[in-house]
């Protein structure tokens, strides 16, 4: 099978860790007959000095036509100070509003060989963290009207119900193929958008009798994710509520550079990165990890390829990594040995099989 993705490197430590999942993606290509080519797409803060532009038209033509598309990180401080419309994060939301891609899943499991590294309770982690946000992507208060007029800044916060129905469906099909747990996250004790969600999502769940759905305000859903995650199974939840409740469900796992995400919409070509950022920080040490990345490309296997057996041998490989003890610097602990973002890479590639 031959399959075109769009790969955007990005800035900071993104070329590094996008090359590791490549390197990946090719072995997989190798064991079980496929054919991956790639399409390199300039976005971010490298598109903005080539060409001016976060993300030119013709760059957004190759992701649109592409099968899916692999995304790096992008942004750094060297372009803070350009206008906030050419900002590279522009770049990213222009990316999924032109892919149409509504939907972004991120999963927030806690790897066995990394309980250690959780910043929460021993007797909490064990009881286990596996659950999955689902995040509406395009609309909500991220793509509203946004004006500053003299000292009065506004920012409008708009859903319609065909918005809300198409991501809740989302969430109820994610749920039906997990364990029968829906938490549909709001602020309707406030929110006017909140209640016409929280509506819509009842009437939804009439159609999945099979799904437990369950509401929970946004301040409380960000309490209990601390406190008691192994509650949630799906979660599905607004633009700005999944963006700040993913961010922190990532970090109760130990390591926010172990965490892929999917971004999909009506059609099988998605948009898959790790959740981290760019790391300008670190970038061109050859200490970022890139696990997150290699599980985003696991996750395009699963869900845009339909290659079910490629991205669990993928999720084994990782595994395997794992136990025999290796670790990159953002999770070393003691007695593991450190390796760097390449030899990470090439270590989890030695570690796939085919069938």
């Amino acid at each position: 099978m031959t399959k075109n993705i769009a790969v955007i490197r990005g800035d900071g430590i993104g070329p590094e860790i996008v090359n590791e999942a490549l390197k990946v993606l090719d072995k997989v290509a190798e064991l079980y007959g496929h054919t991956f080519s790639y399409t390199d797409v300039d976005m971010g803060g490298c598109a903005i000095d080539k060409y001016g532009d976060p993300l030119p038209e013709s760059e957004l033509k190759k992701c649109v036509e592409s099968d899916s598309v692999l995304l790096g990180a992008v942004g750094g401080n060297k372009w803070n100070d350009v206008p906030g419309f050419m900002r590279p994060e522009k770049g990213l939301l222009r990316l999924r509003a032109g892919m149409g891609v509504y939907s972004n899943n991120r999963p927030a499991k806690i790897w066995p060989q990394l309980a250690d590294a959780s910043p929460l309770k021993k007797a909490i982690v064990e009881k286990g963290i596996d659950f999955i946000i689902v995040r509406e992507l395009i609309g909500g208060i991220y793509f509203g009207e946004h004006k500053t007029e003299g000292d009065t800044a506004t920012d409008i916060l708009k859903y319609s119900e065909s918005e809300i129905e198409r991501i809740g469906r989302i969430g109820f099909e994610t749920a039906r193929k997990r364990n029968k747990k829906l938490c549909s996250v709001e602020k309707s004790n406030v929110l006017d958008s909140s209640r016409l969600w929280k509506k819509v999502m009842h009437r939804l769940a009439e159609e999945y009798p099979d799904i437990e759905l369950s509401d929970m305000l946004v301040d409380n859903c960000a309490m209990q994710i601390v406190k008691n995650p192994a509650q949630f199974d799906v979660v599905v939840t607004e633009n700005m509520f999944g963006d700040i409740l993913s961010d922190e469900a990532s970090m109760i796992t130990g390591s926010i550079g172990m965490i892929p995400s999917s971004s999909l919409g009506a059609t099988s070509c998605g948009l898959y990165e790790p959740i981290h950022g760019s790391a300008p920080d670190i970038a061109g040490r050859d200490i970022a990890n890139p696990i997150g990345t290699i599980l985003s490309a696991a996750m395009m296997l699963r869900f845009s390829f339909d290659m079910e057996k490629e991205a669990d041998a993928i999720e084994k490989a990782v595994s395997d990594y794992l136990d025999k003890g290796y670790r990159t610097a953002d999770i070393m602990s003691e007695g593991m040995t450190l390796v760097g973002c390449k030899q990470c890479g090439e270590l989890i590639v030695e570690n796939l099989k085919g069938e």
